[in-house]
C-alpha cells in the first residue's frame, strides 16, 4: 500500500536565482549578446528626444530646414537601428527562455523518476504534475520578461535621467521623485502578493487532484449517483481559487492606477516648472520637448519593471515548488560503488522490516523468507497484512528500514540498479499500459524483442487471440492506461510484457485477479514451462493459484504465521 498523499510542508521561500542561474550558465554567450543588443536599442532610444530638442532649438526655430533634413535622417537611422535591435534581443530573449524552461522540467522529471514510492505519495501525482508544468511555466515566463523588460527598463530609466539632468538640473530632480514614489507605491502592494500566489498554486494543485479523481472514478461516481457531490468538492476548490485570483486581479488592477495617477501628477508639475522657467528665459522650448519625452521613457521604464515585480511574486513561489522537488532525498539511495550480482534468481528477505514514516508501527516486522531458483512461492493473507510491500521489498520500490533484501547473495541496495530490474521482473496487480500500440507496450519491457517472440509471449498469457482481433493486430492502439481494454486483457499484457524480459525472479502481485477460472487455468499451465527455472512469488487470493506453488507464506499484520 502507498501512504496516503499529503500536502508537504511549504516551501520556505527559496531564492530564485538559486533556481534559475544553474540552467542560465550553459547559455552565458547568447546572455552577452542579448545584453549588447538590448544596450544597442535602449540608448538608440534615448537619443531621440535629443536629437528631437535639437530639431525645435536650431532647425524650427531658426527656420533651418537644411539642419531640420539632416537631424532627421539620423533620426530615422537611429529609428531602424533601434527596431532592428529590439527584433533581433526579442527573438534570443524567447530562445534562451524556452531553453531554461525546457532544462527545468528535465531537471523536475528526472529527479521524479529517481523518486521512491515513498516520495511520490508525500507530494501526491497531481502536484507533481502542477509542479512540472505550471510551476515551471510560471518561472520561464518570467525570464523571458526579465530579458525583454528587466535589462532595458533600469539602463532607460538611468540613461534617461542623465540626460534629463543634462538638459535641466532643476527639473531632473522632478524626475528623481516620480520614479520614488511610483517605487514606493509599487513595493507596498507586491508584499501582498506573494501569499496570494502561494494559496493559488495550492488551489491550483487541488483542483488538479480533483479533476484526475473524477475522471479516473468516473464509473465509481456515476454507480453511487455522486455527481452532485463531486461537483460541490469541485465548486467549493473553484470558489476559493476564484477569491484568490480576484485578489491578485484588484492588486494588480490597481498598480496601473497608481503609476498613471503619480505620472499625471508629476507632468503637471513639470509642465508647470518648465513653463515658468521657458518664461523666465533660462530654458528653451525644445529643452521642455526632451523633459518631455524622458519623462514618458523613464515612466514607461517603470511600467515595464512593474510587469516584471507582478510576475515575480508566483515565479518566486513556484520556484520554491520546484526546487522542494529537486532538493527532496531520495530514500531509494542509488549506491556509489554497485555491485554486480552473480546467480540465478536467489531470493532472501533477512528479517526485514518496513515501517512508513510517522507510522504507530511497522507494516512488516522480522521477515525472513528464502525463494531459490525454480521455486514457486504463494504468499497470501488478510487486506492490510503488507503482501505487496513485501514485493515492494524485493524490487526496491521501498528499501527496508531495518534487517536486508538480498537477489543472489547481494543486498538490493548494493547492487547495480539496472542489473536488479533486468533480475527482477514486476507484474502489478492493476496492470497499467502506456499510449501507443500493443507492440510498444510490450516491448517496453524488452526493446529488441522481436515479432515473433512477441506473439509467442501473447500466446503463452492467453493474448493472442484478442490482440489478432484488434485493428491493427501488434500496432493496434493502446490508450492512456489501457481504458480501451478490459482489465482481464490489460493484466494479460502485463504479464506479457514481462516475460518477454525473461527475468529470473518473477514477482506476480495477484496479476490473476480479473481473469476468470477457465483463462487463469490454460494461462498458468502455459507459465508453468516458460518459468520451470525462475523464481517466482506469487502474491494471490486464489485458492487454485495456492495449489500449484511449492511453498505457501501466509502474511499476518505485518509478521509471517506459517
Amino acid at each position: 500500500m502507498l501512504p496516503k498523499p499529503s500536502q508537504p510542508s511549504p516551501p520556505a521561500q527559496p531564492s530564485l536565482l538559486a533556481t534559475v542561474l544553474p540552467r542560465l550558465r550553459p547559455y552565458r554567450r547568447r546572455i552577452a549578446v542579448l545584453l549588447v543588443l538590448q544596450l544597442c536599442q535602449t540608448v538608440t532610444t534615448l537619443l531621440l528626444p535629443t536629437f528631437n530638442a535639437l530639431i525645435i532649438d536650431y532647425g524650427v526655430v531658426r527656420g533651418d530646414v537644411g539642419y531640420i533634413w539632416t537631424t532627421g535622417v539620423m533620426m530615422a537611422v537611429i529609428a531602424v537601428a533601434q527596431i532592428a535591435a529590439a527584433i533581433a534581443a526579442a527573438l534570443l530573449g524567447a530562445r534562451i527562455a524556452a531553453a531554461v524552461g525546457r532544462d527545468l522540467r528535465s531537471s523536475v522529471f528526472r529527479r521524479v523518476l529517481d523518486f521512491s514510492a515513498r516520495e511520490v505519495g508525500r507530494f501526491g501525482t497531481p502536484s507533481l504534475i502542477t509542479r512540472t508544468v505550471n510551476d515551471v511555466q510560471q518561472v520561464q515566463n518570467l525570464v523571458l520578461t526579465t530579458f525583454d523588460v528587466a535589462v532595458i527598463a533600469p539602463i532607460m530609466a538611468v540613461g534617461g535621467l542623465v540626460l534629463a539632468f543634462n538638459q535641466d538640473l532643476p527639473l531632473g530632480f522632478v524626475m528623481i521623485g516620480l520614479i520614488v514614489a511610483v517605487g514606493v507605491a509599487i513595493v507596498l502592494m507586491l508584499a501582498r502578493m506573494g501569499p496570494v500566489y502561494s494559496a493559488m498554486q495550492r488551489c491550483i494543485d487541488l483542483i488538479n487532484r480533483l479533476l484526475r479523481e473524477r475522471i479516473a472514478g468516473v464509473r465509481v461516481v456515476r454507480a453511487f449517483v455522486r455527481d452532485r457531490r463531486e461537483h460541490e468538492r469541485f465548486g467549493e476548490a473553484n470558489e476559493e481559487m476564484y477569491g484568490h485570483s480576484l485578489r491578485v486581479g484588484r492588486l494588480m488592477a490597481a498598480i496601473p492606477a497608481v503609476v498613471i495617477i503619480v505620472l499625471n501628477v508629476f507632468t503637471v508639475g513639470l509642465v508647470w516648472l518648465a513653463g515658468w522657467r521657458i518664461d523666465n528665459g533660462t530654458l528653451q522650448l525644445g529643452a521642455m520637448t526632451a523633459l518631455l519625452g524622458y519623462l514618458g521613457l523613464i515612466v514607461m521604464s517603470v511600467v515595464m519593471l512593474t510587469m516584471v515585480f507582478t510576475s515575480a511574486p508566483r515565479a518566486i513561489v513556484s520556484a520554491g515548488r520546484i526546487q522542494e522537488v529537486i532538493d527532496t532525498e531520495v530514500s531509494v539511495i542509488v549506491p556509489a560503488h554497485p555491485v554486480r550480482a552473480a546467480g540465478r534468481g536467489r531470493l532472501e528477505l533477512r528479517n526485514a522490516e518496513f515501517g512508513y514514516p510517522g507510522a504507530e508501527q511497522p507494516v512488516l516486522r522480522g521477515i525472513n523468507l528464502v525463494a531459490e531458483p525454480g521455486e514457486k512461492v504463494a504468499i497470501v493473507g488478510g487486506t492490510g497484512s503488507g503482501k505487496t510491500t513485501l514485493l515492494n521489498l524485493a524490487l526496491r520500490l521501498f528499501d527496508v528500514t531495518g534487517g536486508a533484501v538480498l537477489v543472489n547473495g547481494v543486498d538490493v541496495r548494493e547492487q547495480d540498479e539496472d542489473a536488479l530490474t533486468r533480475t527482477v521482473g514486476f507484474v502489478p496487480q492493476k496492470a497499467f499500459l502506456f499510449s501507443g500500440t500493443v507492440a510498444s507496450n510490450l516491448r517496453y519491457g524488452r526493446p529488441d524483442a522481436t515479432d515473433d517472440e512477441l506473439w509467442h509471449a501473447l500466446e503463452v498469457v492467453q493474448a493472442k487471440e484478442f490482440v489478432a482481433e484488434m485493428d491493427g493486430g501488434l500496432e493496434a492502439s493502446i490508450s492512456q492506461g489501457g481504458t480501451n481494454v478490459s482489465g482481464g486483457q490489460r493484466q494479460r499484457l502485463a504479464i506479457a510484457r514481462t516475460l518477454l524480459r525473461r527475468p529470473d525472479i518473477y514477482l506476480l502481485d495477484d496479476c490473476f485477479s480479473a481473469l476468470d477460472h477457465r483463462t487463469e487455468a490454460a494461462l498458468r499451465a502455459n507459465l508453468e514451462p516458460e518459468l520451470a527455472e525462475a523464481t517466482v512469488l506469487l502474491v494471490t487470493q486464489r485458492a487454485s493459484s495456492v495449489d500449484r506453488a511449492d511453498r505457501v507464506v501466509v502474511l499476518d499484520k505485518g509478521r509471517v504465521a506459517t
